[in-house]
């Protein structure tokens, strides 16, 4: 999905091949999902993998431009760039359920963030897993400090021409932010830690329903962003400002637009993978419609799984925060990506929330025809911007398992009750004990302090400012430092001392 691309522009009949294409995809898919065996090739179904974005920064904690220097150091081909010049992407290997997948994956990551400090130190750099850096300012977004890549080029083109104004950024809080961007480098701001979850295509409805359902509780456990410029903002700021930064929308009351492209869905899944795959290429316009040369049906023909280029090129310029995947490896199979959660505090923490995420969504999985009733999408929505807003002070609206109806309740209520659902969901695909403990303790510890990331760097920086008298900037800073370290012990971020 993130392959690099030449052309730079489109004519009406680059639009209509790569439409005409893409149904094609869809019909492709539609059969591989009749195809007995399909998606089960490795490890029977489930394997875990993930994304890790990254700032590089210098001694000050401002960030530096030198994605490129550290990729062509690194020679790793599971590093990739960003948007931005200094930001990285690391793609983590992908483990089955065999191959203790959490603990497999902090191991890693502490490895590969060892690895890019040491190329990074050599220029004078750092390299931090955090969901906005608190040192930002406005001379740090522009076209100058955008990544060299025709992709990322031809992308911010499209999404201007369709909005055809400046991007508009508005977001509640201390004081609210509110201002214009003529490109879309604001939104690498933004740094996650997504999360790849493969899946038997037979169960795909209930389990993409399930991840939806418990998506708020994780993200208000994971806040680690909580302003940008020095505004205190969301627990998760990352989630208005990324929807906002690429939102191709004119709102007028008196006319339709198409959904946001950056959303967090449009319903319940009912039947199958296909309707995510369908609506994608129903609801929004190709933004980049390059089309392959290879004939899919002939491949399918030959036994092979097919590329299905043209989908996965479109679903890569439609952001849902929990977004299906197709991949033609292992001969082929359907993946959900979690890309709601952000990069940082540790290690730990990030592994963390998956092994919560994934318990819970197992745990619901087999529950969801029950629950979906009693909760009409829209609320499950509203849950996961509550969630980003306010983090573990959110109030949600949760299904009532005894009663009919459902309850506006505190979500620290929920997650309360959410550990032991974890834990059956985790045992239930097989995982070890030592691994559960070790994550869901993480998880419980950060429940009972109600120290989250976001909580964190808003204490440390009110402790600069009041206890040693520092303005705002340096208090910043300061904070930042103190993050850093602890980070790079792998030390949970209930743990860390204010």
């Amino acid at each position: 999905m993130g392959i690099d691309i030449e052309k730079s522009s489109f004519c009406k009949q680059d639009y209509e091949e790569f439409e005409r294409k893409l149904r094609g995809n869809i019909q492709c898919l539609a059969s591989l999902l009749k195809k007995e065996g399909f998606g089960l090739k490795k490890a029977g179904s489930k394997v875990l993998g993930a994304e890790l974005e990254m700032y590089i920064i210098d001694e000050r904690g401002e960030p530096l431009l030198l994605n490129q220097e550290i990729l062509n150091e690194a020679d790793d081909e599971q590093l990739t760039l960003e948007i931005n010049r200094y930001n990285l992407e690391y793609n983590l290997t992908p483990y089955s359920l065999e191959q203790s997948p959490f603990i497999s994956t902090e191991n890693e990551i502490g490895k590969q963030l060892s690895m890019l400090n040491d190329i990074a130190g050599r220029h004078g750099a750092r390299i931090v897993p955090i969901g906005i850096l608190p040192t930002l300012n406005d001379t740090h977004f522009g076209p100058g400090c955008m990544t060299d890549r025709q992709r990322y080029r031809t992308l911010v083109e499209q999404l201007f021409a369709r909005r055809g104004r400046n991007f508009e950024i508005d977001i509640n809080g201390t004081p609210p932010l509110k201002m214009e961007m003529k490109d879309v480098t604001l939104e690498g701001a933004n740094t996650s830690f997504q999360i790849h979850y493969r899946v038997n295509p037979a169960c795909y409805a209930d389990t993409f329903n399930a991840f939806q359902l418990v998506t708020p509780l994780v993200l208000a456990l994971a806040g680690n962003s909580p302003g940008l410029f020095g505004h205190d903002l969301w627990h998760e700021t990352r989630i208005p400002l990324f929807k906002q930064s690429i939102d191709t929308r004119i709102k007028d009351r008196y006319r339709w637009s198409e959904p946001a492209r950056v959303c967090f869905g449009q319903g319940w899944v009912r039947h199958s993978a296909l309707e995510l795959f369908q609506e994608a290429a129903s609801i929004f316009s190709p933004l980049l419609p390059i089309c392959s040369q290879v004939d899919d049906h002939a491949q399918m023909r030959a036994g092979k799984a097919p590329s299905l280029s043209e989908l996965r090129l479109h679903q890569s310029s439609v952001w849902l925060w929990n977004r299906p995947v197709y991949d033609d490896a292992d001969d082929g199979h359907l993946r959900i990506e979690l890309r709601a959660l952000p990069a940082g505090p540790s290690a730990i923490d990030m592994v963390a929330n998956a092994a919560f995420y994934i318990g819970l969504a197992e745990y619901y999985r087999e529950k969801m025809a029950e629950l979906m009733p009693a909760l009409p999408f829209h609320l499950a929505e509203f849950n996961f911007y509550r969630a980003a807003q306010f983090g573990l002070n959110a109030r949600i609206v949760w299904p009532d398992t005894e009663h009919s109806g459902c309850k506006d309740r505190p979500i620290l209520d929920v997650l309360k009750q959410s550990i032991g659902h974890a834990e059956q969901g985790l045992k239930g695909i097989g995982i070890a004990e030592t691994e559960i403990k070790r994550y869901l303790s993480v998880i419980n510890s950060r429940i009972e302090t109600g120290q989250t990331g976001a909580t964190w760097q808003r204490s440390k920086v009110q402790h600069y400012q009041i206890e040693n008298n520092l303005g705002a900037e340096e208090s910043r800073r300061r904070m930042l430092e103190d993050y850093v370290r602890h980070s790079l012990e792998n030390r949970p971020v209930s743990e860390w001392p204010l």
